[in-house]
């Protein structure tokens, strides 16, 4: 059996057109055959691996052309020779599991990549590949606040703890104000194909039952029971009667005005056109109210809304609601339920809410986040997004900004 000699060429240097056409040409001449590849350009500055196999005799053909090629495209060229044992070792790793690694925020800055990444270390993980998806960023932009950075690795190996992983994150996520994601890299994670999400403080910027409450002249009772039911300090159930109690004699065109004026979540409109575009069902599983939910399901094109129902009795409100309450449980069955009917799997459902109700839903689909959510959430939920608005979902889902633009 003829013995084979492995090389890696490291190319480097200014990137133009016909750097790689050129050099694969001369493997090709050569009966090279490529073992592997990769290539990245940062700011026109050109990073080319290849690793091939050649005949030992054609070795300094080969190495000599491919040096003259290089100096004639004005790059440089490095070659390594490969043990058959260190290429073996390299192929056998390629079974273990890989993840994906999120960073997002309005700007990513050196220190905390360097404490995500030594989280990463710690955790005996390797890095395969980092890939930017947002936009280049201009230097000159005033205004802070629309500013967004996103940044992709690939992570390789057996993490020691993921509960000790996640901890770090989440904490790492306050301390340095970023988002830091970590999923599983599998066939789920690129065929989702159904999103719920809550309603109040997610696809929209307020409580609507607060807003209810301050024309009743109740707003600062309501907003405290609010508040604590969101914090997890007090059964949903307890608070949404005690809350609806106190709307009682409220007039009907009230909501109507309200429903009329919701304030949209920043980043929705982008996050739903691309959803459509893409095919995704979306539903709407709210401990609010389905009035509401009517007005976002049209202006969307939501495929499924399950919300709680005021009873109205002659124009006004009596204070009581109508059929089940739709609680965090509840949200929980109807996302199994809505998987069972569009035929996906669990890992292939997406959830997005804020409150401590929200957790239950969040924690069995495939991928939950919890979207400007309060601590207690946010520790107990696998992913969140504090940093930008709810289009920083679709970051999470592996879409780069320019494939985004192109569609809105």
């Amino acid at each position: 059996m003829t013995k084979h000699e492995i090389i890696l060429m490291s190319i480097s240097g200014e990137d133009k057109p016909g750097v790689t056409s050129s050099l694969t040409e001369i493997l090709s001449k050569h009966n090279a055959t490529i073992l592997d590849i990769g290539q990245a350009n940062i700011h026109q500055s050109l990073s080319l691996g290849i690793l091939f196999r050649l005949d030992p005799v054609m070795q300094g053909n080969i190495l000599k052309d491919l040096l003259f090629k290089s100096y004639e495209l004005g790059v440089n060229a490095k070659f390594t020779p490969i043990k058959r044992e260190e290429y073996d070792g390299w192929v056998s790793r390629q079974g273990k599991e890989s993840f994906v690694i999120t960073l997002l925020g309005q700007k990513i800055e050196a220190n905390q990549l360097s404490k995500v990444t030594k989280i990463i270390a710690e955790q005996g993980l390797n890095i395969d590949t980092i890939k930017r998806l947002t936009g280049r960023i201009p230097l000159d932009n005033d205004n802070e606040s629309e500013n967004r950075s996103c940044i992709e690795l690939s992570v390789r190996g057996t993490p020691q703890n993921l509960t000790l992983i996640h901890e770090k994150f989440v904490n790492l996520s306050g301390e340095l104000k970023i988002d830091v994601s970590f999923q599983k890299d599998n066939i789920y994670r690129r065929n989702r194909r159904l999103i719920c999400f809550d309603m109040d403080s997610t696809l929209i910027k307020t409580e609507v039952i607060d807003e209810l409450a301050d024309r009743a002249g109740v707003g600062e009772q309501v907003r405290a029971i609010t508040e604590a039911a969101m914090r997890g300090e007090i059964d949903f159930n307890e608070s949404f009667k005690k809350r609806v109690s106190l709307l009682k004699g409220l007039d009907e065109s009230v909501m109507q005005e309200i429903a009329e004026n919701l304030p949209i979540m920043d980043g929705a409109d982008r996050l739903m056109h691309i959803l459509k575009k893409c095919g995704y069902k979306i539903a709407i599983l709210s401990g609010g109210f389905n009035y509401f939910g009517n007005y976002l399901k049209k202006r969307f094109g939501v495929d499924y809304l399950y919300a709680n129902e005021l009873e109205i009795i002659d124009g006004k409100l009596t204070g009581k609601h109508v059929g089940d309450i739709v609680d965090g449980k509840r949200k929980a069955e109807l996302l199994k339920f809505l998987a069972q009917v569009e035929k996906i799997e669990l890992d292939q459902v997406i959830a997005v809410g804020d409150g401590a109700n929200d957790l239950p839903m969040l924690n069995i689909a495939g991928l939950g986040i919890a979207f400007h959510a309060k601590p207690k959430v946010k520790e107990n939920a696998r992913q969140s997004i504090s940093s930008i608005g709810l289009d920083g979902v679709l970051y999470f889902l592996g879409f780069r900004d320019r494939h985004i633009n192109e569609n809105f």
